[in-house]
């Protein structure tokens, strides 16, 4: 199953790719990592999760606050790379929970992070994670994510079209056509 087919079928639509909001850009690539900028809980244009956890802010808001930073991530990927197929593996993923004093929630908080990314990505989600707390926020958002991901280019890859059908499919080198994707054009 495709990663758009698995997002279609946890009834989840990525949200735009949201913009930085300073002088430095969404993502990066170099060679074959994508890294993301730290991706904070924005939907529908406004931090959807303000505040510190463990005051006024519970484990369940942060770990929803956690899973839309990871949507906001996932987003990022797809304009990085046009096609979430693409992505072979989420390597890492960076959590800073603004929190309290004494808050000591933060692995539970980044869960919602985590296991968004292993629904949605399966067997490529086998990632590390580093939890931090911190004192204070950018926008006084709750969570803010980073993720590392290994990206392949289809150009590597052999294609085959059909044009009566309508698709461009490409053979995995290492395997047989079971595992040949097709695109729609």
């Amino acid at each position: 199953m495709s990663i758009e087919q698995k997002l279609r079928e946890l009834n989840i639509q990525l949200p735009p790719p949201p913009a930085a909001v300073a002088a430095y850009r969404p993502w990066a690539r170099t060679g074959n990592l994508v890294i993301t900028s730290g991706q904070l809980p924005w939907k529908d244009g406004k931090i959807a999760f303000a505040g510190r956890l463990g005051e006024g802010i519970g484990l369940e808001e942060g770990y929803q606050a956690a899973r839309q930073c990871a949507l906001n991530a996932i987003a990022q990927l797809k304009d990085a790379v046009g096609d979430l197929e693409r992505v072979t593996q989420i390597v890492r993923l960076e959590g800073y929970v603004h929190c309290a004093p004494g808050f000591r929630g933060h692995p539970d908080v980044l869960n919602g992070a985590s296991h968004l990314f292993s629904q949605v990505f399966g067997e490529r989600d086998k990632h590390s994670r580093l939890a931090l707390g911190i004192a204070e926020m950018p926008l006084d958002a709750a969570i803010q994510l980073s993720v590392t991901a290994e990206v392949r280019d289809w150009d590597s890859d052999p294609w085959f079209f059909y044009p009566w059908q309508g698709l461009n499919c490409r053979l995995n080198p290492a395997s047989d056509w079971q595992t040949t994707r097709c695109l729609s054009n």
